[in-house]
């Protein structure tokens, strides 16, 4: 979402004369978009104003801008720790950054935005046209969390549910697929609540499969909860929709999961597996895992572990448990640090291994890859599998942007090698 958003947010400026630089020293104006979802990520904006400064030690100071959820929930407090930031914009007041720009120019003043208005923030975006140009685009369709899960800052950050218009998303989405994008990511803090006069998810997809130019439809990031019949119907009759369902579940314990606040039970994710798999036995799951959250005893671990042998994720993000200011959890008792490690440790080798088993599994088929781009200092080529595995292979310059088939002859945890194949009649995996 942070990567569509500072897509957006250069559409944006462009229309005040910025224009793009990939040399630091050529830079009048600085913009950092923001992650609030770790205490790492928080850390690291500072790392790099800092990085910035010495840059900058001997010419004159650019316009520094932190954007985003950062920005959102620090906002005054960043502006006093470090005096170098110029403005201040949280993710619902986007749209007004072209103001706010020329506003401090002329009045040489800090400020801060973080007015929650996503209702006003999408109306004027869909008049800017989404420039991507990407093989592979994002679209946000939906923002911000009603959840309220006990760890998570969301809600705090991006604030309410809040749904875009079904017909903005299509003009968007339309434009994208007339400019050369052939996959569409639908993104949202909770993707799948997507509801806009009665419109869900699932319409969304139906539509989007209808434009031609179109050739795969994603979505992310996903809540159990809303995961409804019509949703998983979808997996039955779409065509362009992939087969990789990322659903994060964070624990395998139903104990933890009561103490997250997360509204569901692993009975429930299993059912919806379950399902899923029995309507289209090609789906896989990834998923998310919070490891040594607050609570989480002997059992309620191995409980986690029993899932991931259960469902054999491809895929999936695990991270020890990180405490964000202004959540119910920020304040409760951390489990030990060196047993927190020991514990992620052991679900990520669990993790990987699945992942590895699934990649050393292509070894010798021939598979469907939409290739995105020629890698960078490289003649080789880099697309996606189906189910989102990078894939690097040997190609030609006239392969970008289609859907080719490339025969697997190695992989390691994360990535598949391959090479194109040119008979299109060999049985595709």
């Amino acid at each position: 979402m942070n990567e569509y958003d500072s897509n957006r947010l250069y559409d944006t400026v462009k229309k005040i004369g910025y224009e793009k630089t990939q040399n630091y020293e050529d830079a009048n104006c600085y913009l950092l978009n923001t992650c609030h979802i770790r205490d790492k990520a928080k850390e690291k904006v500072y790392h790099e104003i800092g990085r910035v400064k010495k840059i900058f030690r001997s010419k004159q100071k650019p316009l520094v801008i932190i954007a985003g959820c950062v920005a959102q929930a620090e906002n005054q407090e960043m502006l006093k720790r470090e005096p170098y930031i110029d403005l201040v914009i949280g993710p619902q007041s986007y749209h007004k950054i072209n103001d706010t720009i020329l506003n401090h120019i002329e009045k040489r003043k800090k400020i801060e935005e973080t007015e929650f208005d996503a209702v006003s923030k999408f109306q004027y975006l869909s008049k800017i046209k989404n420039e991507s140009g990407k093989v592979s685009s994002f679209l946000t369709i939906q923002e911000g969390c009603d959840k309220f899960c006990h760890f998570c800052v969301v809600p705090y950050t991006r604030g309410p549910e809040y749904s875009r218009p079904f017909n903005q998303i299509i003009d968007e989405a339309k434009y994208l697929a007339d400019n050369g994008t052939k996959e569409i990511i639908l993104l949202g803090q909770n993707v799948n609540a997507y509801d806009n006069e009665g419109y869900k998810l699932s319409n969304l997809i139906m539509e989007i499969e209808k434009l031609t130019q179109i050739k795969r439809i994603r979505y992310t990031t996903s809540h159990p909860k809303d995961m409804t019949d019509d949703l998983i119907e979808v997996y039955g009759v779409s065509k362009k929709l992939m087969p990789l369902v990322h659903l994060p579940v964070q624990s395998g314990s139903d104990k933890v999961l009561k103490l997250m606040n997360r509204k569901h039970v692993i009975k429930d994710y299993l059912k919806i597996y379950e399902r899923l798999k029995k309507i289209n036995s090609t789906v896989e799951f990834s998923s998310d895992f919070i490891i040594a959250y607050p609570g989480e005893d002997k059992n309620a671990f191995e409980s986690t572990l029993n899932l991931i042998k259960k469902i054999k994720f491809i895929n999936s993000f695990s991270f020890i448990f990180s405490p964000r200011p202004g959540t119910v959890a920020s304040n409760l008792k951390l489990i030990e640090r060196k047993v927190s490690l020991e514990r992620l440790e052991l679900v990520q080798k669990e993790l990987f291994n699945y992942q590895l088993e699934k990649n050393r599994s292509l070894k010798n088929k021939v598979i469907n890859v939409l290739v995105e781009n020629k890698t960078k200092k490289s003649i080789k080529f880099f697309g996606r599998s189906e189910y989102m595995t990078p894939v690097i292979f040997d190609g030609n310059d006239e392969d970008v942007g289609k859907i080719i088939k490339v025969k697997i002859t190695n992989s390691n945890q994360n990535t598949l090698f391959g090479e194109r194949v040119e008979k299109l009649n060999l049985r595709v995996a």
